[in-house]
């Protein structure tokens, strides 16, 4: 059973967010890294770009497919986990801490109220089992 912390939410197609004030750090989560396998790539928004909510804004590539990450949150990108250019396979080692791959600057932070608790999310991922 993947790990789905509870102080954090989550979209369908398996991105987290911890807010923090008006700051999102946003990644994958642990089941969707399961899945993926051995990550080999990871492409992230530029710095500074503008996000909207369920944009793709990057990809994340493994052994097994690639496939597109999308905005939780709109805002502004403040920054970007450069380590993951040359270590993607952190997201699988570590998903919710060294893994995580932006920081947003939110718009609108009621926004978040549109996402999946972590029980939610939960209940969505053992559908897929």
């Amino acid at each position: 059973m993947s790990e789905v912390p509870s102080e954090l939410k989550f979209l369908s197609t398996h991105e987290w967010v911890l807010v923090e004030g008006n700051i999102a750090t946003v990644g994958v989560s642990d089941h969707a890294q399961e899945l993926l396998g051995d990550l080999v790539y990871v492409e992230l928004p530029e710095q500074g770009s503008s996000i909207a909510a369920g944009d793709s804004v990057g990809v994340i590539e493994s052994v097994k497919a690639a496939s597109d990450t999308y905005a939780p949150v709109s805002g502004e990108v403040i920054e970007i986990n450069d380590e993951l250019e040359g270590a993607p396979d952190k997201i699988n080692s570590d998903p919710y801490s060294d893994g995580w791959m932006y920081k947003v600057k939110m718009e609108d932070p009621e926004e978040v109220g549109d996402l999946l608790d972590a029980g939610a999310y939960s209940d969505a991922i053992a559908d897929e089992e």
